[in-house]
């Protein structure tokens, strides 16, 4: 049976490519490069999981198991070669095809009868500020990332800077429309 992909699974035989580690590093480079903004590892424990089931899997291997002076027992994977294998077709499938996704803010539009259009306005102009704090703070990311990082480091901020300002302007859009009332509806729920 083959993996189920996922952007963690992705990332964690991404960074065992790169140079064998334990789970704790894993996180911290994620976090470190800004690749939170893109893979989910909120939850600590999701790292440990999408490792156990690569090893399971046999896309990782255990490299070894250390102890250095005072902490704690720590696990070193590296990647085989079915792994690295796997990590090729992952990407290029990921690249080539758009995957069907379900995020929450189209599924609240699709029920956006169930608020009254003065809420649904309020609401749509409270996610606007909050697009616009997002956008300059990605602007700033990248205004300074490109001070010591090459382009190639942040494609996938570029992606999030464009698609934001994408948004905002659809947003904006439906504020204008409803203030207007050019889009309203009967409430009754």
């Amino acid at each position: 049976m083959a993996t189920r992909r996922s952007p963690l699974a992705m990332a964690v035989l991404s960074l065992v490519c790169e140079a064998p580690m334990h789970a704790y590093r894993m996180q911290q480079l994620i976090k470190e490069r800004h690749k939170d903004d893109v893979v989910n590892v909120a939850q600590r424990n999701s790292v440990y999981q999408t490792i156990e089931r690569l090893l399971r899997d046999g896309l990782i291997a255990v490299r070894e198991t250390a102890r250095e002076e005072n902490r704690p027992e720590r696990t070193v994977y590296e990647p085989t070669d079915a792994g690295r294998e796997t990590l090729r077709q992952w990407m290029r499938a990921m690249l080539s095809a758009p995957a069907k996704e379900f995020p929450e803010f189209p599924a609240a539009l699709a029920f956006l009868p169930v608020l009254p259009p003065e809420e649904a306005l309020a609401a749509l102009r409270e996610r606007v500020a909050v697009l616009e704090a997002g956008l300059a703070a990605v602007r700033t990311e990248l205004a300074e990332g490109a001070t010591f990082l090459a382009r190639l480091f942040l494609v996938e901020t570029e992606y999030r800077r464009d698609v934001i300002d994408a948004e905002l302007a659809f947003v904006r859009g439906l504020v204008d429309d409803l203030s207007q009332g050019t889009l309203t509806w009967d409430y009754r729920v």
